[in-house]
């Protein structure tokens, strides 16, 4: 992988509740963006999507579509390689 891509990563990394978002997928193996919305007290949708869109832009998660729902789950081979401390608990 690139410079660029490292830069892309640490910088969806920065900020807190990506970083939140990463711990709590390291921990299970997909959430809803509900589920995810919940557990981190986010209100709005928009909210959450303006998160969710560094992290998959930067390669760190995937998103599987079932009906209206969207599932993300995280892209461990990308987050082992730059941030392999999230993984370990």
């Amino acid at each position: 992988m690139t410079d660029d891509c490292a830069v892309k990563v640490y910088k969806a990394l920065g900020e807190a509740t990506r970083f939140q978002i990463v711990k709590m997928l390291s921990k299970q193996p997909e959430l809803a963006c509900l589920e995810m919305a919940n557990q981190l007290n986010i209100a709005a949708n928009s909210t959450l999507t303006h998160h969710l869109k560094p992290l998959l832009d930067c390669g760190l998660l995937a998103v599987r579509k079932e009906g209206t729902y969207r599932y993300y789950s995280l892209q461990r081979e990308v987050l082992e390689q730059y941030a392999p401390a999230l993984l370990e608990d």
